[in-house]
């Protein structure tokens, strides 16, 4: 087997009307069909990046240390969506009532982010990533 790209990837969420309200309001994405409540586009640019985060280094990166905490909801999943300025997309996320895990901040590899966790456990950043924007 020869995995060519990603070809879907979609949160499992509790409350469809609220996770569609996320995706759609907040963030501003459209989606252009439907089958029941599943929702859908295939007009967004596709990923740049898979990995396999270990929940430990997750916690590091989010919270400073490898255990992540027991009050917060442990995700299933991560999804970072590139942005023009991140600074701005972190206050706009707050000014819609979302809490932030952490802050605008760069990271040691240089990408800058910030990070919310949604009700269902989906760690989603809001990022820019220097090198997918070289070439």
């Amino acid at each position: 087997m020869r995995v060519l790209f990603i070809a879907g990837f979609a949160p499992i969420v509790r409350d469809p009307a609220a996770a569609r309200a996320f995706y759609v309001d907040t963030l501003g994405l459209e989606f252009e069909s439907s089958v029941g409540d599943y929702v859908f586009t295939e007009k967004l640019a596709g990923a740049k990046h898979f990995g396999v985060w270990p929940l430990a280094e997750a916690a590091e990166v989010c919270f400073g240390k490898a255990a992540w905490p027991a009050d917060v909801p442990v995700p299933h999943a991560t999804i970072e969506f590139e942005v023009d300025d991140v600074p701005a997309a972190a206050r706009e996320l707050e000014a819609r009532g979302h809490r932030l895990v952490h802050p605008a901040r760069t990271e040691p590899w240089k990408q800058i982010t910030a990070r919310l966790l949604t009700a269902d456990g989906l760690l989603v950043g809001v990022v820019h990533t220097p090198w997918l924007h070289k070439g």
